[in-house]
């Protein structure tokens, strides 16, 4: 008796299928680990922390730093993910000739509220694998920013982060790449609605 098997893709079968008009424009997806993963409707908390990150970053970071939003990285076991902010090293080419990969990123950032258990539990792990030094989520469910840095292996060859730390959003916080430059999350996480 065979046993249905999961088809994986490398990058090369991915981009390949993406040149032939496998997926439609609008399709959110990314490649995980080989997989074709379908990426959940955004919600309106989501889109309002995007727009305000979007601005406090853009202002904060200047030239010092490439701004990526919800644009893929390349990353090592068939993997191109699309965090909604990846913060990379400048590049002369801006990263025309190829996405950038793990040592070109200082920082990842993914908004969480109905992706959280995804975004802890499946991204951390492969961020964490891929040697990105600092991962934040924003985690709209607990409005709290977790900030992870260190990325270890542990004895049992799972991949995460040594530190985590939990920044309020009445909180300022400093970019993990760049020490002298401190957000303030009062300016990037969406107003509660009233009675919640």
């Amino acid at each position: 008796m065979s046993i249905a098997q999961v088809k994986r893709f490398t990058l090369d079968e991915y981009h390949r299928l993406g040149e032939l008009g496998f997926f439609h424009e609008d399709d959110r997806i990314e490649l995980i680990k080989g997989e074709i993963i379908q990426m959940s409707a955004k919600g309106t908390a989501h889109e309002v922390c995007i727009s305000k990150l979007l601005r406090e970053l853009i202002v904060l970071l200047g030239d010092r730093a490439t701004l990526r939003c919800q644009s893929p990285i390349i990353l090592p076991n068939d993997s191109e993910p699309e965090p909604d902010f990846s913060l990379v090293q400048n590049s002369p080419d801006d990263y025309l000739l190829a996405h950038p990969q793990p040592a070109n990123v200082l920082l990842v950032i993914e908004i969480s509220d109905s992706t959280l258990n995804y975004d802890q539990n499946v991204k951390l792990p492969l961020y964490a694998e891929a040697g990105i030094s600092d991962y934040w989520i924003f985690n709209l469910f607990d409005n709290q920013l977790e900030a992870y840095s260190e990325p270890y292996q542990s004895s049992q060859g799972k991949y995460g982060y040594k530190n985590k730390r939990i920044i309020l959003p009445n909180q300022m916080v400093t970019l993990p790449c760049f020490p002298e430059l401190s957000l303030d999350l009062v300016r990037v996480f969406p107003p509660k609605p009233d009675g919640a």
